[in-house]
């Protein structure tokens, strides 16, 4: 019998995911036998050191870059060696983005943005899925600011648009790099709190790669990686914990 990665509550998972760039002596191993599950509705933080792999893992989990050895499921998917186009169906309809740049289209406002997902997929979203929106650009202060565009709303508004956006379609997994980089404290805890929220309250799963000792605080499940490897996996900690074992990993280094 097979046990598919659904069965164990996984939403997605890989397994002895390996990475490596160039060919010869000269080679770099960004992942180095990295095995993994991220559970639904769960808040993970992974961390690590410039260069320990993070962002490469990330990369891969969501089917932007593609593993030199190891597999990759998104649910039950192996999205190992999807052909591209299967591939950006797949995410555009399972997986949400939210980038420390916002990545927000200039030209269009508020609603436009968000909805964006759904033009994407050449379709409009259902009556339930419009009351989702509604809620979200409720919830997220920015009913108000529907029409506005990028260049109209703060550092903080613009990032609570993408963090709309990513949650629109009611994706499976939602990828965040760096989500707060660009805030200010009080705002980036405002958008750590919306993001804890989408997990705990409707079943997202968050996959946030940080250096920020107190953004990774807020998540149910920290990741440390050190030269392409998992070196600690940890429940939820407070960010002097984080940063004594991160400062740790550099004396160490």
């Amino acid at each position: 019998m097979q046990i598919h990665p659904s069965d164990l509550g996984l939403i997605a998972r890989v397994t002895n995911l390996g990475k490596r760039y160039g060919t010869g002596p000269g080679a770099v191993a960004a992942l180095d036998d990295v095995s993994l599950g991220l559970r639904r509705g769960e808040f993970t933080a992974i961390m690590g050191p410039s260069g320990s792999g993070k962002s490469t893992l990330m990369h891969i989990m969501a089917g932007l870059d593609s593993p030199t050895s190891g597999r990759v499921w998104l649910g039950d998917t192996d999205i190992t060696d999807l052909p591209d186009g299967e591939l950006t169906v797949l995410r555009r309809r399972r997986i949400g983005f939210v980038f420390q740049s916002f990545n927000l289209v200039p030209t269009l406002d508020v609603r436009a943005n968000v909805l964006l997902p759904f033009e994407l997929d050449g379709r409009r979203p259902s009556k339930d899925e419009q009351a989702w929106i509604d809620e979200l650009l409720d919830t997220l202060g920015l009913a108000a600011r529907v029409k506005h565009r990028p260049h109209e709303l703060s550092g903080g508004q613009q990032q609570r648009v993408a963090i709309a956006r990513a949650l629109a379609t009611r994706p499976d997994l939602v990828f965040a790099d760096e989500p707060t980089g660009n805030l200010d404290s009080r705002t980036g805890r405002e958008v750590l709190g919306l993001l804890a929220t989408a997990s705990s309250r409707t079943g997202q799963s968050i996959a946030m790669v940080t250096h920020d000792p107190v953004a990774a605080s807020h998540a149910d499940r920290i990741l440390f990686l050190a030269d392409g490897r998992i070196v600690r996996d940890t429940s939820r900690s407070t960010p002097e914990e984080i940063s004594s074992y991160m400062l740790a990993m550099e004396a160490a280094a």
